[in-house]
């Protein structure tokens, strides 16, 4: 990316530079279905609970945060025990939690990463205890690196986009932020002034966003090639 306008690249984390959670959330509501013997089928209670949960990250900012796990926990119950009543969530969320704390990379992830040369910060919507674990499997390491827990804010919330401005000393001009959901990455970005580029990837989990994207590409190897 030399030649180019930015002297900071933020970029998410689980999605974009690690596999989705698209296939942990399926196989984590497959095993709700069957052990709590629901009559929804699977599909259609992951984009409930997806619902849900993106309902939930919205008002989780600031003084009402509580982190992704619990977050998890309040909007499965929120979900399941209208049709069933109580039940115990911690089994299933923990199932998801072991994709947060050992997610696979995507497959062009570290030549694509070893080939930027400016400063990289990573801005996740993730507890920070997950991401460490996950960034030390892969032997990833970041400029910086922003959690929603570090910031308590979640993305689209503008908190922790300030909050990774801030540590990397840099104004929103100078950034260029990637990501694989419109609604969280570039929906948050977009209103600072932060040039946004969507990674759109095959295997994406469910997304509510519309916001536009300055730049869309399919692989992290394409941010070689973007300038201004």
């Amino acid at each position: 990316m030399a030649d180019q306008k930015y002297d900071v690249l933020f970029i998410d984390f689980y999605g974009t530079i690690t596999t989705g959670d698209k296939r942990a959330v399926e196989q984590t509501c497959r095993m709700v279905v069957e052990e709590l013997g629901l009559t929804m089928p699977a599909p259609e209670l992951a984009i409930v609970w997806g619902r849900r949960f993106f309902e939930a990250l919205e008002t989780a900012n600031d003084g009402a945060f509580r982190n992704l796990f619990k977050l998890e926990v309040e909007t499965l119950v929120e979900t399941v025990e209208p049709m069933i009543g109580k039940f115990d969530p911690l089994p299933f969320v923990r199932h998801l939690k072991r994709y947060w704390a050992a997610p696979a990379l995507q497959p062009e992830a570290h030549e694509a990463l070893e080939a930027l040369d400016l400063p990289v910060c990573c801005v996740s919507n993730a507890d920070t205890e997950d991401i460490v674990a996950a960034a030390k499997l892969h032997g990833l390491r970041f400029d910086g690196m922003v959690t929603s827990e570090d910031a308590r804010s979640y993305k689209p919330d503008a908190g922790i986009f300030r909050r990774a401005l801030a540590e990397m000393g840099v104004g929103p001009e100078r950034v260029m932020h990637v990501g694989d959901s419109l609604h969280s990455d570039v929906g948050g970005a977009n209103p600072l002034g932060i040039t946004t580029t969507w990674i759109c990837r095959d295997e994406r989990i469910f997304d509510v966003g519309e916001a536009q994207p300055t730049h869309k590409i399919k692989s992290l190897l394409e941010l070689g090639s973007l300038r201004s």
